[in-house]
Parts: structure tokens; C-alpha cells; sequence
């Protein structure tokens, strides 16, 4: 076989979003990096929809930001439209979303890997990793080469074993038209790995000549456009809007009468596909009671000429694609630059690794992305940064980067993942995240900056501008709490405007405790800052005090658990009472904590009870 010159410090095996983050994460931190992708022209490819973020999905990218990664910033300049979520519900609950020009944004990422320094860019196809004793010693290319690496990580997306349906056809892809990853399986394989099927899908993307837009309902973005990235000052790029249309009975009729033609439901199809982004014949399916189904008609780009319809993913074959499509308001006439699909792909139950995704079985292999039975572009660039992380604090003999489920959804989403696996693509909701008042996406960088500083990937000069902006919020926090106001004459005629009456002393910020009032109004009456990002801290901070703090004691409560360390030499058979089942959990997760052992599924307060009896016990 033969041996690059060359010894990495880190390679990337595929240059998706999870691929893209890890190598810059990796070279930024000083490590000597190589990233492998299969197609130049393909990477930071959006494969599906040309948008980056959405309700949680927005936070991870935040919080992606707020640590030195690259995808906020690449959003805020291919963006061409942006809107916040939820506006109209509380802060914890509101996230970012932005369609993006898929070519610009391809463009861009591809500039900035090539542009930054101890990062090499290849393309090739790697067909297998190399281990020797328990620990990866590098990846072989599909010419027969050897790349020798310290630390190698995975991020394949839908390439292994990739699988494309559309009726009755069935192709090997890892993308429509382009290769799948065979032959990596079988090497993961023989070094012990175990996979299983997933599936997932997109609809088809049309012609705009063919879309009768008189009969869409158009839906715009926020004006102005709020950019992802805390650094960015201004979106530039012009915003276009997006479209909105509904299935209606006929499509649905047409969809039953050609189940029997679904891969889906004529058991071709083996993997278990996404209950919350179901394709358009399981809606109807299993949804037989709704009469219409919402259909997002999304610009693929300033000067692309291809519409993607969200909402509307399918693997019936191309004729009925055709017909349904046709039958909904606007598409009458529409044509299919490319046609809707699914795809199956295997990956790796994620309770083979540790938090940090590299994997337990080899050591210096690390797992990310769509491999990790994960789905969307931001679950898998928040992946490739950790795992990006992690690999580059090995090699440098540091302890490891550990987010936690009360320091950020990225912490939530790799905590679901080693402790509870996957029975299905796994997303990221709100819902998740047990203290999501405190994740909310306008604070990532009090919650995440000074980490991103410690490890090397934010600069001084952010850091720096950031501290002031925190001494800034603190001094006007503590502003209104000492603001007094009395009840006199004068006071009296300025809060009257607002129907404030009080009777006794208080301060601004009680004043601004009252829902009916924003900091604006406080402002108005009293002064303070005009910097927005400090303003929205301290409304926040004011109006939500009490659940906040709240919400701090529930974390502190949780930290105690979680910080209970389990000894890596534990012998769970050893625990008298334990049940054989929690056993045969504990032995194949080997939690590392406390707090991870109580959140494997299946787990019981009794069971944790007793792991906890047997270690205070031991020490």
C-alpha cells in the first residue's frame, strides 16, 4: 500500500456541514488537518433545503457562532431572507431562520477552507480507516493510498450505502447523481462497527417560468433582515420572498389511488424516516382527517431559476409526482427540474461514543452527522465542531470539551445521542431542552464565548468587544434597579402616558416588570442605552427575573448529579439488586457520569439510586 508523505494531525472524511465545521475547528486550533470530499464542486452543499436554522435549529447556530464556528457567518452573507420565530411567543422559545442562496453559499464556505491556513482540501473517495491495536492510524483512498492521521473523523452524511428511490427505480447514490460510499462500510465492519438503515427524502425542484405566482400567498422576511452571527453588522444581500400554497383533495386522492406504487408502503423502503418531516404520501396516510397540507414554494437562489417545494418530499414514481404536483394552486403548469426522492443510508447507533463523538470502540475515531443518525444541516455542523474540538485536545493530551444540557442545545443534542441512541432521524426541538429559558438564542455568547476564547477559535478582538457589551449590560441592569421613582407630581405626568399610577416608591425596572411595556418606553421616560443587543438583555433579563433564577437553582440541582463521576473500572455486575437489564444498558453506554447514567432510556430513580449507594460506597 502505498503512504502519503505526509503525517495529519486530523483528517475530515467529507466536506458537509458537519465535515466543513470539524476542519476548520481542527486547523483553526492549530492542528495540521486534511478534509477529504468526494466533490469539490459539492461541498457545504445544501442537499436538501436552502435554509439554515428554524425553531431550536436557529439556537444551534447561535450557539455554533458563539464558539468560533463558520455557519452563522456563512448564512448572514448568502442570505436571502431572514425571519425570527415565534416572535409573538416568549424568548425561549423564538429562533432564527434564514433562506439561503445554495450556490453562494457553497461558494463561500469553499473560499474560506481554502483560505485558511494548516488546512488541506482533497478530493477523493475514501474507501476504508485504518486501525491498528484498538486506535486509528489513518483512512485509504480510492487510489490505493494510505493517509496516515493521529485522529480521524467521520462525517458522511447520506454516502454509505446510499440508496435513492422514486417508484420502482432504485439506485446506489449519495446524493442524486452522486457516488455512495460502499466500501467504507464494510471497513467500519470489520472494525466492529454495527449499522442500521435510516431514510429521508426531498421534494422536487421546479422551474419558477412554471409557477403561477397570482395564486400564492407570499410571506416576506423580517424588515430589517436580523443577521445569525453576533459579528455581523448588516445583512447585504438583497431579500427576496418565499410563497405559500396547500395540497387539497384531489392531490390527496391522487396519492391514495397510487399507494400500492410507494417504495414507503410496498416494503421496498427498510429504513425508518422522520416523523416530524414526514413525506407528502404519509401525511395523507396517516392524516386522513386533514383536507389540506401546507406546501412552502422556496427560492433556490438570486438567479437560480429552481423553486424548492417544502412540505411537498416524496418517492412516488415521476408520473404521479407530476399529477399531485399539478393539482395544487399555482402549479398547475409546473415543470420539475429535478424530481422529488428518498433516500436510505446506514449509520451508527450513537451510543457507541462519548460526548465528545468519538467512538468508544476505536480510539481517535470520531463520528458526526447524518453517521450519528442525525438529520439537518445544523445538528451535524454542531457535531463536526465538537468532534473537531475534541480530536485537536487529544491530540494535544488536554482533557476534553464537554457542552452540557444547561450550557446550550448543542450539549442537549449530543447528550440525547450517547445516552438514548436513535429510533428515528434525530432533530432538535425546544422540547428537548429541559432548561430552554436559559438557551434562548440572543444570550449564546454569555453562555458559550469565553469557552470558544479558552480553546483558540474567537478572537481577541471579539472577546474584548464582548466583555464591554456584558460590563455594559450589567451597569444598566443595575441602573433601573436604583433608578427610584416616587410618586410625585412630575413622575406621576410621565407614567400617566402609559397608565401607571403608583402609590408608593419603586424603580424602573419594576416599572418595566409590566408586560404592557418594552425597554423602549423605559427609555423614553428615563433614558438608557441605544445599543439593541444590550436593550433586548435587559428586558429579558427583567421581565423573566424570576423564572430565570428559577431555572438557575433547577441547573444547580442538576449539576449535582451530574457531576458525580462514575470510575471508568466500574463493575455494574458487582451491584447488588441491580436488575440484569439496567446492567446490559450501563455496560454498553459506560456512562461517565451520574447524571448521563440516569438519562439512559429505560433507566429508573431506584436503579440510579443504587449506582449511587455502590459508588459513594467504594470511595
Amino acid at each position: 500500500m502505498l503512504t502519503y508523505g505526509k503525517t495529519y494531525d486530523v483528517i475530515v472524511v467529507g466536506a458537509g456541514h458537519a465535515g466543513c465545521e470539524a476542519a476548520l475547528a481542527s486547523a483553526r486550533m492549530g492542528a495540521d488537518t486534511l478534509l477529504f470530499t468526494i466533490s469539490v464542486e459539492s461541498l457545504a452543499q445544501m442537499s436538501c433545503n436552502p435554509a439554515i436554522g428554524g425553531l431550536a435549529k436557529g439556537n444551534i447556530v447561535k450557539d455554533i457562532d458563539a464558539l468560533g464556528g463558520e455557519m452563522a457567518k456563512n448564512t448572514d452573507e448568502t442570505g436571502i431572507q431572514f425571519r425570527v420565530l415565534n416572535m409573538k411567543k416568549g424568548p425561549a422559545v423564538r429562533s432564527s431562520r434564514a433562506q439561503a442562496d445554495k450556490e453562494l453559499y457553497r461558494q463561500r464556505m469553499l473560499q474560506v477552507i481554502m483560505q485558511q491556513s494548516s488546512l488541506d482540501l482533497k478530493q477523493g473517495m475514501v474507501e476504508g480507516v485504518e486501525a491498528e491495536s484498538g486506535e486509528v492510524v489513518g483512512v485509504v483512498s480510492d487510489t490505493g493510498m494510505l493517509y496516515k492521521a493521529k485522529k480521524v473523523i467521520l462525517s458522511t452524511g447520506t454516502f454509505l450505502k446510499g440508496l435513492i428511490h422514486i417508484g420502482d427505480s432504485h439506485y446506489s447514490a449519495g446524493r442524486m447523481n452522486e457516488f455512495a460510499s460502499i466500501n467504507l462500510v464494510t471497513s467500519l465492519h470489520k472494525l466492529g462497527f454495527e449499522t442500521e438503515r435510516l431514510k429521508t427524502g426531498t421534494p422536487a425542484r421546479l422551474d419558477v417560468g412554471t409557477i403561477d405566482f397570482s395564486k400564492l400567498e407570499e410571506q416576506g422576511g423580517d424588515n430589517p433582515p436580523k443577521p445569525f452571527s453576533f459579528e455581523t453588522k448588516e445583512i447585504l444581500l438583497p431579500q427576496v420572498p418565499c410563497f405559500i400554497t396547500y395540497t387539497n383533495e384531489n392531490t390527496h386522492n391522487i396519492i391514495r389511488e397510487n399507494m400500492h406504487r410507494s417504495p414507503l408502503y410496498g416494503g421496498i423502503i427498510e429504513g425508518i424516516g422522520p416523523r416530524y418531516c414526514p413525506s407528502i404520501e404519509d401525511k395523507v396516510k396517516k392524516f386522513p382527517h386533514k383536507d389540506r397540507h401546507q406546501i412552502f414554494l422556496e427560492p433556490e437562489g438570486l438567479k437560480s431559476r429552481e423553486y424548492y417545494a417544502n412540505g411537498f418530499s416524496s418517492s412516488l414514481p415521476i408520473d404521479v409526482q407530476i399529477a399531485m404536483y399539478r393539482s395544487v394552486p399555482g402549479l398547475e403548469k409546473v415543470e420539475f427540474v429535478r424530481p422529488a426522492y428518498a433516500i436510505e443510508y446506514d449509520f451508527v447507533q450513537p451510543t457507541a461514543l462519548h460526548p465528545t463523538m468519538e467512538t468508544k470502540h476505536v480510539k481517535g475515531l470520531y463520528f458526526t452527522g447524518q453517521l450519528n443518525g442525525t438529520s439537518g444541516y445544523e445538528e451535524a455542523a454542531a457535531q463536526g465542531l465538537v468532534a473537531g474540538i475534541n480530536a485537536v485536545l487529544a491530540v494535544d493530551g488536554k482533557e476534553p470539551f464537554i457542552v452540557k444540557r444547561d450550557e446550550s442545545y448543542i450539549g442537549v443534542m449530543c447528550d440525547d445521542l450517547v445516552n438514548k441512541g436513535v429510533d428515528e432521524p434525530y432533530r432538535m426541538f425546544s422540547s428537548r431542552a429541559e432548561y430552554r429559558l436559559w438557551l434562548r438564542e440572543d444570550n449564546a455568547e454569555y453562555r458559550l464565548l469565553e469557552k470558544g476564547y479558552d480553546l483558540g477559535l474567537i478572537s481577541k478582538t471579539r472577546y474584548e468587544r464582548f466583555q464591554k457589551e456584558k460590563e455594559a449590560f450589567e451597569n444598566e441592569f443595575s441602573r433601573l434597579n436604583n433608578f427610584e421613582i416616587t410618586p410625585s407630581k412630575d413622575n406621576l405626568e410621565i407614567l400617566a402616558e402609559y397608565n401607571i399610577a403608583p402609590r408608593t416608591k419603586t424603580n424602573a425596572k419594576e416599572i418595566l416588570r409590566r408586560p404592557e411595556l418594552t425597554y423602549a418606553d423605559i427609555k423614553k421616560m428615563f433614558g438608557g442605552t441605544d445599543d439593541e443587543k444590550i436593550s433586548e438583555q435587559v428586558e429579558i433579563a427583567v421581565k423573566y427575573e424570576g423564572y430565570l433564577n428559577k431555572q438557575k437553582e433547577e441547573i444547580e440541582k442538576f449539576n449535582r448529579t451530574e457531576n458525580v463521576k462514575l470510575p471508568d473500572d466500574i463493575r455494574y455486575d458487582d451491584i447488588q439488586g441491580l436488575r440484569r437489564e439496567y446492567i446490559e444498558k450501563l455496560n454498553t453506554i459506560r456512562p461517565q457520569t451520574l447524571g448521563q447514567a440516569s438519562r439512559i432510556k429505560g433507566m429508573t430513580p431506584a436503579a440510579v439510586s443504587l449506582l449511587h449507594i455502590y459508588i459513594t460506597g467504594k470511595k
